[in-house]
């Protein structure tokens, strides 16, 4: 069966710790794509093309234990504005959604231009000062130094350029379901997740 859930959104609204665990609930296959543009900018640190650099991007790049530091992310947000990274991570990402079995793929353009048509379609999204609070918890518990305003200006560097590039901009898919988790434990958005999935997996639906 090839059933595809996809969950876009910016960052540190959730949607990685959504897609995880409604991919463990379902037994589905799940994609952190972010985690393509991410591999692909820290190749770029060092002088590598950025074009060449996801073009050469292997599993292995997938698992380097750098990933998530800020300067890796900014990286990620630069390359992921270039037309032609994008194309040459699309064909992985929509090889991935329809695999058998079912897959979650999160993102930013999922719902919009990787799998416009997925069965299922949400966008997570908090407020700014929620998602800065959760992402310098998670940075600081990794022996990261910095403050919440720090990471409130990086967030919103990030989101601005996002949202402002001309190839796959990050924006909801217009049949997406909204999930905003601003007040929301992430049991509860993992709930209110689970449960669209499970009415459009229900026998009979449209």
């Amino acid at each position: 069966m090839s059933f595809t859930v996809a969950i876009d959104g910016p960052a540190a609204a959730g949607k990685g710790t959504i897609s995880r665990a409604v991919a463990a609930r379902f037994g589905f296959a799940h994609l952190d794509t972010g985690l393509l543009y991410r591999a692909t900018g820290r190749r770029t640190l060092n002088g590598t093309d950025p074009v060449a650099a996801a073009r050469a991007l292997t599993p292995a790049d997938l698992d380097a234990d750098d990933l998530r530091t800020p300067e890796v992310a900014q990286a990620a947000s630069r390359v992921a504005a270039i037309p032609e990274v994008r194309q040459t991570l699309l064909d992985f990402q929509r090889a991935f959604a329809t695999r058998n079995g079912g897959a979650v793929l999160d993102g930013r353009d999922i719902g919009t231009v990787i799998c416009p048509d997925a069965q299922v379609k949400l966008f997570v999204t908090a407020n700014d000062d929620v998602r800065a609070r959760r992402r310098h918890a998670e940075l600081t518990g990794k022996g990261m130094v910095l403050t919440v305003e720090d990471v409130l200006e990086d967030l919103r560097a990030r989101d601005a350029r996002d949202s402002a590039r001309a190839t796959a901009p990050l924006k909801p898919a217009e049949d997406a379901v909204m999930l905003d988790t601003s007040e929301m434990s992430i049991e509860a958005a993992t709930q209110a997740a689970i449960g669209i999935i499970e009415r459009r997996l229900a026998p009979g639906d449209g």
